[in-house]
């Protein structure tokens, strides 16, 4: 079976949840993936031509009054085993975290004390908004999907976020106070 690469897979997992136009699932992405896997337009609609060439979904244009037509696209049989072969696979590396403050702390001497505990200070508070954020995207999954299979699983990578953020608001109240 072909390989592809991971935005191809949360493409093909994106259509399993009802998400049918390039639109829709930009949409999603942005609502809940963004937080931990990023997707731009500019990889969607070329992904979702190449998922159709390979005949991993399929596409329909839907006709809307007085604009141009809506291309509907479905998970055929083959693309749902293909996310299925994927999604049994082994984690291939632990992914490496880019964080614009880790690096500027590690170069942390050639700025004031000063200047190093507010920008600690500056990131905790993003990061405070962050979990304020993650409080209301679960709030907002167990009020309108309570009953939809894919909630606990929304759930759990939620929590990943939220406790991994926690840790983060942790490690700066400690750094700030070892500064």
């Amino acid at each position: 079976m072909k390989e592809y690469n991971n935005t191809t897979y949360a493409i093909l997992g994106i259509l399993t949840t009802g998400c049918k136009s390039g639109y829709a699932i930009k949409q999603l992405m942005d609502q809940s993936l963004t937080h931990f896997w990023k997707i731009s337009y500019g990889q969607i609609y070329p992904t979702l031509k190449q998922l159709t060439a390979n005949e991993l979904v399929t596409v329909t244009n839907t006709q809307q009054d007085g604009k141009p037509d809506r291309k509907e696209y479905d998970l055929t049989p083959k693309g749902l085993n293909a996310l299925k072969n994927w999604l049994s696979q082994p984690i291939e590396q632990i992914p490496v975290e880019r964080n614009e403050v880790l690096l500027k702390l590690f170069f942390g001497k050639h700025q004031s004390t000063e200047q190093n505990r507010m920008q600690l200070e500056d990131y905790k508070r993003k990061l405070e908004e962050r979990l304020q954020t993650y409080h209301a995207i679960a709030h907002s999954i167990q009020t309108h999907h309570e009953n939809d299979p894919n909630a606990q699983y929304w759930l759990f990578t939620l929590d990943y976020g939220k406790r991994t953020t926690v840790a983060a608001i942790d490690w700066c109240e400690a750094t700030i106070k070892a500064i």
